[in-house]
């Protein structure tokens, strides 16, 4: 069965092939049911708009022993909280290669993307999803392969658009998906779209890949 994509909000994604369901980032801003049904979790980071202790307790309580994929930051978190109590946690990093549920999983990618020099960086992990979707969390890695779709963040402490399109251009996707979001009004989206989607009413460079902003809850095949 062709893998499956659905945006649930911010910067989660799920990742369904046949009757196992894999949950990106589920962080307090992403939808409630999120991480609802998962049969793995994946978190790139321990920002809160991607890591969500009762998200991720819930999905916990439902499966007893879902495996949890993170890096070893996160990981400690969850011991202190509990939140993966009965849960079972993989340490992960750069470089790695799994399989979870019959869907290929590389790591790439080691720290966050700098917010300022004042600001001590976390560790942060990217995740190449059958070799055609990376999700690179909060970071402009680079997984040095080819890549279908791209999760691109628009809205975050470290975000500045000149540098995003230099990412893009430099991993050259064949599609690119706005995520990261949840601080934009609509206007705010539609004239971030308008700039990586090249409209040519306004001043955008363009990437050289397909843009197009995904609906939550909208399957996006892979």
């Amino acid at each position: 069965m062709t893998i499956e994509l659905t945006w649930a909000g911010h910067s989660c994604v799920r990742v369904q092939k046949d009757d196992f369901t894999l949950v990106i980032d589920p962080g307090f801003v992403s939808l409630a049911n999120a991480a609802a049904d998962a049969d793995a979790l994946l978190i790139s980071h321990e920002h809160i708009d991607h890591y969500d202790v009762t998200k991720i307790a819930a999905a916990v309580a439902a499966r007893p022993g879902l495996p949890i994929y993170t890096n070893a930051s996160v990981a400690a978190l969850l011991e202190q909280s509990g939140a993966a109590s009965g849960g079972k946690v993989r340490i992960v990093g750069h470089g790695d290669n799994l399989t979870i549920g019959g869907i290929p999983v590389q790591i790439h990618g080691e720290w966050h993307a700098p917010i300022h020099r004042d600001i001590k960086p976390v560790r942060n992990v990217g995740f190449l999803i059958d070799r055609k979707f990376f999700h690179p969390g909060d970071a402009l890695t680079d997984p040095h392969t080819h890549i279908d779709l791209l999760t691109c963040p628009l809205l975050g402490l470290y975000t500045k658009n000149g540098e995003l399109v230099d990412w893009i251009r430099r991993l050259r996707p064949n599609r690119v998906a706005p995520v990261h979001d949840f601080g934009l009004t609509d206007l705010g989206k539609s004239g971030e779209d308008g700039f990586f989607a090249k409209d040519p009413s306004q001043l955008a460079p363009g990437t050289g890949s397909a843009y197009f902003r995904p609906a939550v809850g909208s399957p996006i095949p892979l």
